[in-house]
């Protein structure tokens, strides 16, 4: 039944506004069933009489509160304007949301996404993937993902984090436009601020125990760390005279070695240029602090030595690979605190490289030569290489820092 507006203005007055608005609360949380009563508290005289004209009970002026039954309320609007309640409440205002409803279907998707992720293998094989998804579910991801009606972002980071836990680490590295549209389709999938390389550096930040990036560098670090290039002009790798043969790159590294000045590669260089080593030992450091002594006190005498200044880029795992496949070998050296034994493990694993004093004894001897006390701070860290080193540095509490070893250091390269 059609009524013309004129009709339903009344209703928009302000003597209906309280009454109608409980009467959709109540209905969009039942569904639209029309039981129980509705109140208004303090009703003003306008909205006292337009409630006893609803019920045909009257109330005096003063009365605290006025309840309407939900089934009159319906009736009387349903003589006065041939609509019903739910029909006038849409006319007047928004249609009513059914809460029920929409909260079994949010619950549905909600399961159906945690669901997908659970099948995923990565959440029989690896701890940090179940820590993962269980942090989703409890602050809400995925109920947001749900409600905004995104199927597909959580199953396209469950895809990349697969294909990265499976592709082997001594693989080229892959770009990360590469990666976005091997795995979506799409270049910029992975670029900062999409729901999907949010999900996704979520989880490689747990998989390799860091804090959450919170800075491009951050982002971009951590990237590298999993063999991922953002940038391969910013991912570089500090050298101190290695000496390669080829064009360009090998040209520039030979004259840099044959003064003893440091020399920054990028990963784009060593792509666009590749060069050869000839089977050596190369030293490999954490901190630029040992290289610029290096540099400053041995200069052109001091063996190969390059530093990752950090954790370890992309062009310094391609580096070192290049010398390991040449016949080579690399002796990793780096800090003693637990972040600094994690970086010496996955050189050390991933390019069968040689501790370089990181024992034990080597610590100790730190520790009682050292001025400094400085806290271990962190999770305690394995050391494969040497598990009493984890012990002793556990045990004894205290971080050592590589440039408080550098004569040692240097004592080695001059031999």
């Amino acid at each position: 039944m059609s009524v013309p507006s004129v009709g339903l203005d009344r209703y928009r007055g302000p003597e209906y506004r309280r009454l109608l608005t409980a009467a959709r609360k109540a209905l969009e949380r039942t569904g639209g069933q029309l039981t129980g009563r509705i109140g208004v508290a303090d009703p003003d005289d306008a909205e006292r009489r337009a409630i006893i004209g609803i019920t045909g009970v009257h109330q005096p002026a003063g009365t605290k509160r006025m309840t309407v039954r939900l089934t009159d309320l319906d009736a009387a609007l349903d003589r006065a304007t041939g609509l019903n309640l739910a029909d006038l409440l849409a006319a007047v205002g928004e249609p009513l949301r059914n809460r029920p409803a929409a909260a079994a279907t949010l619950a549905a998707a909600r399961a159906a996404l945690t669901e997908a992720a659970e099948g995923s293998v990565l959440n029989q094989t690896c701890p940090w993937y179940r820590t993962w998804l269980a942090s989703l579910i409890r602050d809400g991801t995925i109920t947001r993902l749900a409600n905004i009606g995104d199927r597909t972002a959580l199953d396209q980071a469950v895809r990349i984090l697969e294909y990265l836990a499976t592709r082997p680490t001594d693989t080229p590295p892959i770009a990360l436009p590469a990666l976005a549209a091997r795995i979506t389709g799409d270049t910029k999938a992975l670029n900062h601020g999409t729901a999907v390389a949010t999900l996704v550096i979520r989880a490689l930040a747990l998989r390799e125990g860091h804090d959450r990036p919170v800075t491009a560098a951050e982002r971009r670090a951590l990237w590298d760390l999993c063999n991922v290039v953002v940038d391969d002009l910013a991912s570089r790798v500090l050298v101190l005279n290695v000496v390669a043969t080829g064009d360009g790159l090998a040209e520039w590294l030979t004259g840099a070695a044959r003064y003893g000045t440091p020399f920054q590669v990028t990963l784009q260089q060593l792509h666009a240029h590749p060069i050869r080593l000839h089977p050596a030992r190369i030293f490999a450091c954490e901190n630029p602090a040992v290289l610029r002594r290096a540099c400053a006190e041995l200069g052109p005498t001091c063996p190969p030595l390059i530093c990752a200044e950090g954790q370890p880029s992309t062009a310094f795992h391609k580096l070192a690979r290049i010398a390991v496949m040449a016949g080579g070998e690399l002796a990793y050296h780096g800090d003693f605190d637990w972040p600094g034994v994690a970086i010496a493990a996955r050189v050390i694993d991933r390019h069968a490289a040689q501790p370089w004093r990181m024992t034990a004894d080597d610590y100790v001897s730190a520790v009682k030569a050292s001025d400094l006390t400085v806290a271990l701070k962190g999770d305690p860290m394995p050391t494969p290489w040497e598990p009493a080193l984890h012990e002793t540095m556990r045990r004894t509490g205290r971080a050592i820092y590589e440039e408080t070893v550098a004569d040692q250091l240097l004592a080695d390269l001059t031999g």
